[in-house]
């Protein structure tokens, strides 16, 4: 049976993709788990893998192409199978993508497609996950996984898809510590998410505040020397959008335009934070907690005291919501924006949050996270203080009621008791949804942000 590879949704904003190159040639003979082609969503870029075996029969979208979620891109089948119903279509490649569109919702949780044989489309769920739009949340690690069991060998060789292989690398896994589900016992792209979901999460080397550039990207001082030649060539260039800009533009006007926003900012003392912080690396200095971290895990608890500003508005309802997920604006390499979710982080201490933000950041640069590490957020975080920037005002991330945007911690005179005297600062703005949040409502938020910071010891309960 001729199997389908489809363009995916790969999150509820997407609505067309861009094919970037082929990894097969028409010919090629296709095993489960190969990675088919490679694709540019609007958040990241994406390797798709088959999921039936036979010969890559046909490619009918070039490299560079754009084209909508659900579109036919190329046919897997048998090498004298009879392709040309399935090219020309049947009646089952819209059905299919209707049942794709509905059970993906706003947690698709895979980077690549999953299916039956019969078609290759993203998958609604890991298994033994709950479904996230709409529903609340079990605390808890999910999804539920098999004991590690060393796949089969070949020779002395762990069988394993090369998209998995590369996962497993870069998620620091053993291949020999994961179940492989794929035909022979072969180690595919699903067996590495579930594994990665029980294993402990390594110390990432990419560190630095959630957001902050590399070390390579922060722009040396210019120091003029001598007048500059008289410029030559064009006047200009036009360079066309890409699907993340598109649809960071997109956000943005749906965003600021019907948003109303108001905003309220409140300065922060942060000596006491910084205490926790030098005390927190001298005890263990691969933590390399920073400011970021602090302020991430004070905002959920801050929302878990007020729980009126953990929400959304719906059009005809308030949906409040019983889980803190928090979203970080990270900047990435190439330009553009993306939100990676730290999810249910009131449950979590200030080193898992510091290790996973750091990650998450880290992969986030390279566009590199999956959809369900980058959707569902409740509440985003912008951080541009690590930039020199003292004070901000972000857009809110729809449909989402508020965003906090962080300024940098820095020293400044401050009159106390009638002296003055060196303090260190922190500016915090909150962008608010007057549709969701009142005026008093945020305040009180930031009122419990500031206590929380200023006597990070509640933290630690």
């Amino acid at each position: 049976m001729a199997v389908k590879v489809m363009m995916p949704k790969g999150s509820d904003t997407m609505t067309e993709g861009k094919v970037l190159k082929w990894l097969k040639k028409e010919g090629d003979a296709i095993s489960t788990g190969d990675t088919v082609v490679e694709i540019e969503t609007d958040k990241v870029n994406m390797e798709v893998e088959a999921m039936g075996s036979g010969v890559l029969r046909k490619i009918l979208v070039a490299p560079d192409k754009v084209v909508p979620v659900g579109e036919l891109l190329a046919v897997i089948g048998k090498a004298d199978e009879d392709i040309s119903a399935v090219i020309k279509g049947d009646g089952t490649s819209k059905a299919g993508v209707r049942s794709q569109e509905s059970g993906v919702s706003t947690k698709a949780p895979t980077a690549a497609v999953g299916g039956t044989a019969a078609d290759l489309k993203i998958s609604s769920a890991l298994p033994g996950a709950p479904a996230l739009k709409g529903t609340n949340l079990a605390p808890g690690p999910w999804p539920p996984a098999p004991s590690p069991v060393p796949a089969p060998e070949a020779g002395g060789r762990v069988l394993a898809s090369p998209l998995a292989k590369r996962m497993a690398k870069e998620m620091g896994l053993e291949l020999a510590e994961i179940t492989g589900t794929g035909p022979n016992g072969r180690i595919i792209r699903q067996d590495v998410e579930r594994r990665a979901a029980i294993a402990p999460a390594p110390r990432a080397a990419a560190g630095g505040a959630v957001g902050a550039p590399t070390p390579s990207r922060v722009p040396a001082p210019l120091l003029p020397r001598r007048p500059a030649p008289a410029p030559t060539g064009p006047e200009f260039s036009d360079e066309p959008l890409s699907s993340m800009r598109k649809a960071i533009a997109t956000r943005l006007v749906q965003s600021k335009a019907p948003v109303p926003h108001f905003y309220l900012a409140i300065e922060v003392n942060m000596q006491r934070s910084k205490e926790l912080r030098e005390s927190a690396n001298l005890l263990d200095p691969e933590l390399k907690l920073s400011y970021n971290d602090i302020i991430l895990k004070a905002c959920a608890a801050a929302l878990r005291q007020n729980p009126e500003v953990n929400a959304s508005f719906q059009g005809e309802s308030i949906r409040y919501h019983h889980r803190i997920h928090l979203g970080m604006a990270v900047a990435t390499d190439g330009g553009g924006l993306i939100t990676p979710v730290l999810r249910n982080a009131d449950t979590k201490s200030l080193a898992e949050i510091s290790r996973e933000s750091k990650e998450l950041a880290a992969r986030a640069r390279t566009r590199k996270l999956l959809p369900d590490e980058y959707t569902g957020s409740t509440f985003s975080v912008s951080n541009l203080g690590m930039m020199g920037i003292d004070e901000f005002s972000a857009v809110i991330n729809p449909p989402e009621g508020a965003i906090l945007a962080v300024g940098a911690v820095a020293e400044k005179a401050v009159v106390v008791d009638g002296r003055v005297e060196p303090g260190l600062r922190c500016r915090l703005t909150l962008s608010c949804d007057h549709r969701v949040v009142d005026g008093a409502t945020g305040a009180k938020f930031l009122h419990s942000l500031k206590q929380i910071l200023e006597n990070p010891v509640y933290l630690a309960f």
